[in-house]
């Protein structure tokens, strides 16, 4: 089980990652790909082109943590709802707790949930 810092954002990777790469090549793909600084403290997602791998690299106070998970059968189901051209798109924990245990987020539904309106946020 992975535990994620609180208030902490996920960022997945858009383009498939060299599962070969460790902190400092992976910190480097935070920079270059995705536009973010690795020792912002969130998280940070990797993928591979098969996708039956995946890497999570963040930053804690005094160092980096890198989360490695294969899979032994079968293949992660990422799916990225937006399509802008950032080198990154942006989960919840809650999703990505999902991808990792096996579940097409395709294909689940949620229920509706409140939100503050613009005017109490702003306010």
């Amino acid at each position: 089980m992975l535990n994620l810092p609180v208030g902490a954002r996920i960022f997945v990777a858009r383009e498939p990652a060299d599962m070969r790469k460790a902190f400092d090549g992976l910190s480097g793909l935070v920079i270059n790909a995705m536009d973010e600084d690795p020792r912002s403290g969130h998280c940070f997602v990797f993928f591979n082109r098969r996708s039956d791998r995946v890497k999570i690299l963040f930053w804690e106070r005094n160092g980096y943590w890198l989360h490695y998970k294969r899979l032994e059968k079968g293949r992660f189901s990422i799916f990225d709802q937006a399509s802008d051209s950032e080198g990154r798109f942006q989960l919840d924990a809650a999703d990505l707790a999902l991808i990792l245990e096996g579940i097409d987020l395709r294909e689940a539904s949620r229920g509706e949930r409140f939100q503050l309106s613009k005017e109490v946020e702003n306010a």
